[in-house]
């Protein structure tokens, strides 16, 4: 009977440069039981670098070779950092650069999203190879797995949905057999694959879901998150002060929190974990001894206040020309069109004749929107805003939150609270 088995998640910040990744190998070393899986993100920035290359490969632009070798460059710096110049990591490395220039080479495809996938999930295949070469090195059992061979999708690129049956059946045929003797696999988070043998993504951020997709693949004991932060806070250190550690919580409270943007976890994270019962710990790879939080099923606790930050907001006017009520099947229709064109809503509000919605800032895909309604709505695009939420919000939390602050658009609803309000310095678009 195979042992309980492990899955951990290590982000892009655990392994931003090549100490990061010598951290990386004495947390698995220390800390990391086997038989587990280990997923890891693209390194550091990597990820929004890969989206520049992307950009501009699909506008031809005259930068795409100058981004392209920055990249490169900074995996050789990287890997020079940890291993001799004969090592094989740098051919295998450099197997993944030869993925790129292939995409380069040809005339970009005319679907974008497409275009992305192909390029952006290269950087989750470059920190695997760096970070397994590594724990090789330092005596750890451990085999390098692509995940694309595993997770299974559909074949909506930039955010694919997941084919549970065929993703089940590949880590029972490939991932169990190689953990039955022990030891670690090493795999990329936010990739995967489609029924055509396309490289897919799963959504920014989404090394996080890949990991609860394998533990509950896998009836994992546990997974544990690796971040920058001690665990799960009340707040974003960054940007306010006097955060505190939350210990303990409930997947309920989990999944509202990432749902109004909380960036400690990916949303889709916690279903995967919930279904089956399986506890999440998020934990600090700069403090890895102490504890975190602990995310599992448990008596509801009294929270503190807890401030989600979600910035890049815009908010969408949506108006009827000739005055008439916007009714159930007005609603209807711009619902189906939000849901074409990927248009995530975080607030709304509806009048005898208008309809505004807030919602991430995506230039592209409000414009698609904005050429795709019909000639009798009006639609006026607002910029530049910030969405608060305030979960288990107290009076005084919110008036100390929205001191100096423009509010254009709130919504309450028993304990949680959500303002939009105008940036001060109007933010950049994504």
């Amino acid at each position: 009977m195979q042992r309980d088995i492990h899955v951990y998640k290590f982000g892009g910040a655990s392994v931003r440069d090549a100490e990061a990744v010598r951290n990386v190998g004495r947390i698995v070393q220390e800390f990391g039981a086997s038989p587990a899986v280990i997923v890891v993100s693209a390194m550091g920035k990597m990820t929004n670098a890969l989206e520049r290359l992307a950009e501009a490969y699909f506008e031809r632009s005259e930068q795409t070779s100058g981004l392209f070798e920055e990249i490169r460059n900074y995996h050789w710096e990287v890997a020079g950092a940890l291993f001799p110049a004969d090592h094989e990591v740098f051919t295998l490395l450099n197997d993944h650069f030869v993925e790129i220039e292939w995409v380069l080479e040809d005339e970009p495809d005319a679907n974008f999203d497409y275009v992305y996938d192909q390029i952006v999930s290269v950087g989750e295949l470059l920190a695997t190879r760096i970070v397994h070469a590594l724990l090789v090195d330092q005596g750890v059992n451990a085999a390098w797995l692509d995940a694309r061979d595993v997770i299974k999708t559909d074949n909506t690129y930039r955010e694919a949905r997941v084919n549970w049956q065929s993703t089940q059946q590949r880590v029972d045929q490939v991932i169990r057999p190689m953990l039955a003797e022990g030891g670690f696999i090493l795999t990329q988070g936010f990739i995967g694959c489609t029924s055509e043998n396309f490289s897919i993504t799963l959504g920014r951020e989404g090394s996080d879901y890949s990991a609860g997709i394998l533990a509950y693949c896998l009836d994992a004991v546990a997974l544990t998150i690796w971040k920058d932060v001690p665990g799960v806070l009340t707040a974003d250190p960054k940007a306010f002060d006097n955060v505190q550690l939350i210990e303990r919580l409930t997947y309920r409270e989990a999944v509202e929190m990432t749902y109004y943007g909380a960036k400690v976890i990916h949303p889709k994270t916690i279903k995967p974990l919930q279904n089956k019962q399986i506890p999440l710990y998020v934990r600090s790879f700069v403090e890895p001894g102490n504890s975190g939080t602990w995310i599992g099923t448990d008596l509801e606790a009294a929270l503190p206040p807890v401030i989600v930050h979600d910035r890049h907001q815009a908010l969408v006017h949506i108006s009827v020309k000739d005055y008439s009520f916007v009714a159930e099947h007005h609603l209807s229709e711009l619902f189906a069109l939000f849901a074409r064109c990927r248009i995530k809503i975080n607030l709304m509000r509806n009048t005898a004749i208008s309809f505004t919605v807030c919602c991430s800032y995506h230039a592209d895909r409000i414009a698609a929107f904005k050429e795709a309604i019909p000639d009798n709505f009006n639609v006026v695009v607002d910029t530049g805003l910030s969405l608060y939420t305030i979960r288990h919000a107290t009076p005084a939390a919110i008036d100390a939150l929205m001191e100096d602050k423009v509010i254009v658009l709130e919504e309450r609803f028993k304990d949680t609270v959500q303002f939009a309000v105008r940036d001060l310095v109007v933010a950049r678009p994504r």
